[in-house]
């Protein structure tokens, strides 16, 4: 949502029944906004801008996009009348495009949902025996007053990523966040239960067959976004953030475009934005080289508004606000990123062990070509190709293995990233991280039927989780940034398509280069390079390790017992001998930060910026 007055968006569904007065006048006092049930009561309570919901009623029932959605309020109001039943909503909200939540009402009952890569996200907590939801964590957590969950913050240090169920669960106890494939259901007598909305779409369909529903859904994600004559900021690097910028330019957007020229002397954004801006009529190119930048990990005693869970710290953050700043300097009211590209647009390559069964020799050239261009070993590839291991069992194992740290493995694992905890853990982070992992393994299935299935959808799902960072990090520094790639319907045209298609050796990313063939200049299509800045992140640890070495000596991490003081120091003074690269220290120092972030704003501003111009 774009920001209202300065200020983060939110909102809460309170179901059609009396609510304790205490709840409701705490709720009114911060809400901005207020849409009521036919009963008079308070349905949906909060702060959005004027173009970010979408409403229409009529009788007893109601219904509502809340983001950026292609429907307009005429469009839903006739979609409405299909509707008799919550279980109607679905049919009645489908084929619309953008980034949006939905919440509907239908004789009392209610429903909400989020989106397919978790984007957009919903959550309930049950306050006095009634379930409230809401799109933010932090709200719930404010209204029940519940403490941070310790086994969750013990999970958010383990690198590289977190598995399936643990990595999407709320930060609190008490908080509970919904699956992005479920939505919620709240009865007036206060009570819930959650239901499956979405399906993954099957994957039957070509290359050539997948790449027309993926351009014409890529389209319609981006136009939704812009309007002819609009200003629009746009990266421009990638083949991914390359794409949106000729669609945007395809819709009439008046393009601001920004390229980082990192030092790495066989980096190539800069010579294929060249390119690019050729082709693109009436676009502003910024180029930024690195040097004029401010450095990596620039900023981290500045505090802000907490997001609703901690994320892998961002070290160009500081060099992010800076383009953010000269693109809005330009009149654009939102940016453009091909943030989720990598994740959407490309399987993972465990396809080959179905391949195989299926097109042995294919499957085995393929393999080779792997083989070579990452370099797996024998051992890892014969893992890939023969592992039964079920993904309950793979849990299950994990969780021993915590210690266990991968040197900058490339060889993959038989049901994605296996979590690691660093050196400065805690033993009780170990055990609370390990009881997580085997209480899933006895509790949940992978999201897929198979391992590469599986995998794929949860990539989606890390691409979305990220996505809502940089929307919330961007609404509170003035310039949206717009993640296309996590919109349903681009993520259900990527799954329709058969894995072994989607991705090859020898090709970089054969499913989006098929779909924008003739939109973008073909040599940006036959890329198969991306672009580091590794210099710049040594140059950040060096220019900012008194802040670093500040941070250990007050750790809140250390406080709370989740890592040892003396190794977490050591850490920050020598992250050049991390065995497991950047991403080892990264989600820690991610983590430090969201417990700053939330020391400095116990209560969310973005709810008490309303209560305090009430009082005024």
């Amino acid at each position: 949502m774009e920001k209202d007055n300065g200020r983060l968006p939110w909102f809460v569904v309170v179901p059609d029944r009396v609510v304790s007065s205490e709840i409701m006048h705490r709720l009114r006092d911060r809400a901005e906004r207020v849409v009521s049930y036919p009963s008079n009561r308070p349905w949906l309570l909060g702060s959005w801008g004027e173009n970010e919901l979408t409403v229409c009623a009529s009788g007893s029932k109601s219904l509502a996009t809340v983001g950026t959605c292609s429907l307009s309020s005429a469009e839903l109001a006739v979609r409405l009348k299909s509707v008799t039943d919550i279980g109607d909503i679905e049919r009645a909200i489908s084929g619309a495009h953008g980034s949006f939540a939905v919440v509907g009402s239908v004789n009392g009952r209610c429903y909400l949902r989020g989106n397919a890569s978790g984007a957009r996200r919903i959550y309930h907590a049950s306050i006095d025996g009634v379930t409230f939801g809401a799109d933010r964590a932090r709200t719930l957590a404010w209204l029940s007053r519940a403490d941070i969950d310790l086994s969750q913050l013990a999970a958010r240090i383990a690198f590289p990523v977190l598995p399936h169920p643990i990595a999407k669960r709320a930060m609190w106890a008490g908080v509970h966040a919904l699956e992005p494939a479920e939505a919620l259901q709240l009865a007036a007598d206060g009570s819930h239960r959650t239901v499956t909305w979405w399906h993954a779409p099957p994957a039957e369909l070509s290359l050539g067959q997948g790449a027309v529903p993926l351009r014409e859904a890529l389209r319609a994600a981006v136009a939704v976004r812009v309007r002819p004559g609009e200003v629009v900021g746009a990266d421009l690097s990638g083949m991914d953030s390359t794409s949106l910028c000729f669609l945007a330019a395809e819709a009439g957007a008046r393009l601001v475009t920004s390229t980082v020229r990192w030092s790495d002397p066989g980096n190539e954004d800069h010579a294929y934005a060249l390119q690019s801006h050729e082709r693109l009529a009436n676009a502003e190119n910024l180029v930024f080289s690195s040097a004029e930048l401010p450095a990596f990990f620039t900023g981290l005693d500045r505090r802000r508004e907490p997001a609703d869970e901690p994320h892998a710290l961002k070290w160009d953050r500081a060099a992010s606000m800076h383009v953010s700043d000269v693109v809005r300097a330009f009149g654009a009211s939102r940016r453009l990123s091909g943030h989720g590209g990598d994740h959407v647009v490309q399987p993972p390559v465990l396809y080959l062990r179905r391949m195989l069964r299926h097109r042995p020799l294919s499957a085995l050239r393929q393999l080779a070509g792997w083989r070579a261009r990452d370099r797996w070993d024998w051992k890892a590839t014969g893992n890939l190709l023969l592992d039964r291991s079920t993904y309950p069992a793979w849990l299950a194992t994990t969780a021993g293995r915590l210690r266990e740290i991968d040197v900058l493995d490339t060889n993959p694992e038989p049901w994605g990233c296996r979590p690691q905890l660093p050196p400065w853990a805690s033993d009780m982070a170990i055990e609370l991280l390990r009881d997580l992992l085997r209480s899933a393994s006895e509790r949940v299935g992978p999201l897929g039927p198979d391992a590469c299935r599986h995998v794929w959808i949860h990539h989606v799902q890390e691409a979305g989780s990220v996505a809502r960072l940089l929307a919330h990090t961007s609404d509170d520094e003035g310039l949206r940034i717009e993640s296309p790639y996590c919109d349903d319907a681009v993520v259900n045209a990527c799954l329709s398509v058969r894995p072994d298609q989607a991705r090859a050796p020898w090709s970089y990313k054969p499913l989006l280069a098929e779909a924008m063939s003739g939109i973008v200049p073909e040599a940006h299509l036959r890329r198969e390079t991306k672009d580091h800045c590794g210099q710049e992140w040594f140059a950040g640890l060096r220019a900012n390790q008194r802040d670093l070495a500040d941070w250990s000596d007050s750790s809140l991490l250390v406080e709370l017992g989740i890592a040892d003081e003396a190794m977490l120091r050591n850490a920050m003074l020598n992250p050049y001998v991390l065995c497991g690269g950047a991403a080892q220290l990264a989600n820690t120092l991610g983590a430090e930060e969201w417990l700053r972030d939330l020391s400095a704003y116990p209560t969310p501003r973005y709810l008490s910026a309303a209560a305090e111009e009430a009082t005024q």
